[in-house]
């Protein structure tokens, strides 16, 4: 066994492959092992790499990219070929030039709690989750405060989500904390959708939506193209369980016809669900919603006959988002494409 000291080398001679550059070496020098793809601690070690630090060196590494350089690599990544943003034909290619040159209104739309107003002028405040908070900064106060069950969330992004069913169950510090880290996101160097950069993080909490069985509704999003003249072409992703061990993910037509068709990581029931028994309704909240705008996602619950607002998405999974069959990519793109490249005011 090696009984000198031994301390951590790290050699960085460029970003790609870093690290397969990092090696040991002892108080004389002596290069002693090989770090490579493998972190485990060794005993003679006086300190262990750790994956974290690896992930910091990353994302200072994709910080430095150009907006056009890093999704042009994310979309490779995720869907699997570089992106037209010269002449974009697929849906992805659209959606990332909107997020390379987002619509003014896309920012204030987007914000989970400045778009309240826009939904209650339109539709009604009826169809807004009830507000429960909306606290400058969340102290021990705040937290005692909130009912036994609650949902707190972040204005300025996506998955800033904690469902709370008992309070007592939970901490003031453990909320304060993924709070605090929420706050301190730049949502849009995650992506780089623009818009994001314009809205001011702010926590929020909302009413737990359950419905009569004492579960979370099921998510409706439903992808609306036009927005002009007529209605709008719409499909509806169904997404059931998001918060629990098997969520899934289906597309339907506005028949409830069950489409051959995936978008993004859900998996696909065997068998189709029962449509809402509002589904008419359903759709008529998401074609007021969508008027305006070539296209936009609206987000919605729909149980127990009533209908909530859930959020509008202009630029969804960021634009790198797998579609199968894959030529539904190009067929949403048409879609896309037909209805005009600027929207409407």
């Amino acid at each position: 066994m090696n009984r000198h000291p031994v301390r951590c080398v790290f050699e960085i001679p460029r970003l790609t492959g870093i690290e397969k550059h990092l090696y040991a070496r002892n108080a004389r020098g002596e290069r002693l092992v090989s770090l490579r793809r493998s972190y485990a601690p060794c005993a003679d070690f006086r300190c262990t790499v750790r994956r974290p630090f690896r992930s910091r060196l990353k994302a200072k590494a994709k910080a430095l990219l150009p907006d056009l350089l890093f999704l042009s690599l994310l979309h490779r990544k995720e869907v699997g070929r570089f992106p037209n943003l010269i002449r974009p034909r697929t849906f992805n290619e659209q959606i990332l030039r909107r997020s390379l040159k987002p619509d003014p209104r896309y920012a204030p739309l987007t914000d989970k709690l400045g778009v309240r107003e826009y939904v209650g002028r339109v539709l009604g405040e009826q169809f807004l989750v009830p507000l429960i908070s909306e606290p400058a900064g969340f102290t021990p106060s705040v937290f005692d405060s909130l009912p036994d069950s609650f949902v707190m969330k972040a204005n300025h992004g996506s998955s800033f989500v904690e469902v709370v069913h008992d309070k007592s169950k939970a901490s003031f510090e453990g909320l304060q904390h993924l709070a605090t880290r929420w706050l301190s996101t730049n949502f849009y160097g995650n992506a780089r959708e623009r818009h994001y950069r314009d809205i001011e993080p702010r926590l929020f909490f909302e009413t737990l939506l359950l419905d009569k069985r004492g579960e979370i509704p099921a998510d409706y999003k439903v992808h609306c193209f036009g927005g002009k003249a007529g209605q709008p072409e719409m499909f509806i992703l169904h997404i059931s369980d998001r918060f629990g061990q098997d969520p899934r993910g289906n597309i339907y037509d506005v028949n409830w016809n069950h489409l051959d068709v995936s978008v993004g990581g859900y998996a696909r029931s065997v068998m189709p669900e029962p449509p809402p028994d509002n589904l008419a309704m359903v759709l008529q909240v998401a074609e007021t919603l969508s008027q305006g705008f070539d296209y936009v996602r609206v987000d919605l619950y729909a149980f127990d006959n009533t209908i909530y607002f859930g959020e509008l998405t202009f630029t969804p999974g960021a634009g790198v988002v797998p579609m199968f069959p894959d030529h539904i990519d190009l067929e949403w793109g048409k879609l896309l494409r037909t209805v005009g490249s600027t929207d409407t005011q």
